[in-house]
């Protein structure tokens, strides 16, 4: 039954997307899970995909599938890079993996035009600016 199962909770993990750098013409964003935990991760997989409305039709990107084997102890990976032309869909990244054999799993979802300049802040252990779900919460 599902309520003899545990309460696995994603805590102290997060994902960011991340602005690496910037020039006049563009922006250059990547993607990052980030592991603020005193523990390392375990055969990390994260799939990530875009879908929503723009310009009036349903829009719907490819789903992207990594596995990231391990993230050490308060550290950082980079997911991969992200175009701003889909910072207006709905961004969503589900990550799994296992600490000493207890498998996790969580979606983290960027809401359509939720990064943007004002909502960008310091990223923990990356120390760039983005705009991050998830963390010691």
């Amino acid at each position: 039954m599902k309520k003899d199962l545990p309460e696995n909770i994603v805590r102290e993990i997060s994902i960011a997307v991340v602005l690496e750098s910037e020039s006049p013409t563009e922006k250059n964003w990547h993607v990052y899970l980030v592991n603020e935990k005193s523990e390392p991760l375990k055969n990390v997989f994260v799939t990530s995909k875009g879908y929503g409305v723009k310009d009036g039709k349903d829009v719907k990107t490819s789903t992207l599938r990594q596995f990231l084997a391990d993230v050490a102890s308060n550290s950082f990976i980079k997911i991969e890079a992200i175009d701003e032309q889909v910072f207006g869909l709905t961004n969503e990244y589900w990550l799994s993996y296992y600490i000493d054999e207890v498998i996790y799993d969580k979606k983290y979802i960027f809401l359509p035009e939720s990064i943007v300049d004002s909502n960008l802040v310091r990223v923990p252990l990356v120390n760039k600016p983005g705009v991050v779900i998830g963390g010691m919460n």
